[in-house]
């Protein structure tokens, strides 16, 4: 199921030109109604239920339908980031509560490359990574 806005919830992110899950969406497929200033998703179908724009919602207005894997059926699925982490709150229909945390990434972007002190690892190497590490025919 793709995601879905609850209006009731939903800000706009307090008016700016380009809300969070407009930002955040892979496929570019949140808008923001200008005129009730509420955040949509304009075309479901095209939907990866990648939870991307679920995650960053600062007011916790977007819903996706759990994958049966994680999630059993009926069951429902909230987020809540942090600055560290995210916690994931898993309601079963028959009331019952889970709650797991997981980390987020506390490596800037860019900064985790493990190939930057190896011969073929730029563009500027006649060789692919692999061929400059194998060792020389003799």
């Amino acid at each position: 199921m793709p995601s879905y806005v609850d209006p009731s919830k939903c800000d706009g992110c307090k008016g700016g030109d380009k809300t969070a899950c407009m930002y955040i969406c892979p496929n570019d497929l949140m808008v923001l109604e200008k005129t009730e200033m509420k955040a949509y998703n304009q075309e479901p179908d095209a939907c990866w239920e990648c939870y991307s724009c679920v995650k960053i919602c600062p007011q916790g207005a977007i819903f996706v339908r759990g994958y049966d894997d994680f999630v059993p059926m009926g069951g429902q699925v909230h987020p809540m980031r942090s600055a560290d982490s995210i916690m994931w709150t898993v309601k079963f229909r028959n009331g019952n509560l889970k709650r797991f945390k997981f980390p987020v990434r506390t490596t800037a972007e860019g900064a985790a490359n493990a190939y930057v002190d190896q011969k073929g690892a730029s563009l500027d190497d006649e060789c692919l990574l692999l061929e400059a590490n194998l060792p020389t025919p003799k």
